[in-house]
């Protein structure tokens, strides 16, 4: 393994790295051509986003809307499932690995944030940084304004207030705000369409 790819390899596990050398370039310059292209293309051309989204991310779930401007590090160490919807201004640092569940609701200008910087000044001014992964569940519902730090899960089902920050776990079933962001309520899992919806408006 050259130096490059071993800290390149030591970035996705969470240790501490230093982005330098030719993978992390290649990797890097990819996400950036696909990010202007995206951010360029007509607002209502969405196969055309699609399209470029699955060259830029690492999975595209069927049914994935996602409202440009978007901006992400890397792109191929997102994956967001299907039926997910995002909207404008929203930032994927995604020096480790995002997960985005199945139907999810990402309202503008969330920020999942994977990267963090170590404490010790001489390390950072030595230019070393480091990551951590982040879990959205499915069917979650993170509110306008949302960030998400380092190492955090969100479990499914959940939804977390406009403007909270999510500093650690959020269980399933559950509604969250603040900052730090903490469970104020836990949620129903057995509410159907048909007990809160007019009958003809059903199929």
């Amino acid at each position: 393994m050259t130096r490059d790819e071993e800290l390149y390899q030591r970035m996705l596990n969470g240790e501490l790295y230093k982005p330098e050398g030719t993978q992390f370039q290649e990797i890097h310059s990819h996400a950036m051509v696909c990010q202007d292209e995206f951010n360029a293309l007509p607002s209502a051309d969405w196969d055309a986003h699609y399209a470029v989204l699955t060259r830029w991310l690492g999975r595209v779930g069927d049914g994935v809307i996602v409202r440009a401007p978007l901006r992400v590090d890397y792109g191929k160490h997102v994956t967001i499932g299907d039926g997910t919807f995002v909207n404008y201004d929203c930032i994927f640092l995604d020096v480790a690995p995002i997960a985005i569940g199945k139907n999810c609701q990402i309202a503008p200008r969330v920020q999942l944030l994977t990267a963090w910087h170590p404490l010790e000044p001489t390390l950072r001014s030595e230019g070393w940084e480091g990551g951590s992964p982040i879990v959205v569940g499915n069917n979650v519902w993170l509110g306008a304004g949302v960030m998400v730090l380092p190492g955090v899960s969100i479990g499914d089902n959940s939804v977390i207030g406009a403007g909270s920050v999510v500093t650690r776990d959020i269980p399933a079933n559950t509604v969250a705000v603040g900052s730090p962001a903490h469970v104020v309520k836990e949620l129903p899992t057995d509410v159907s369409a048909r007990d809160v919806i007019p009958s003809h408006l059903l199929d």
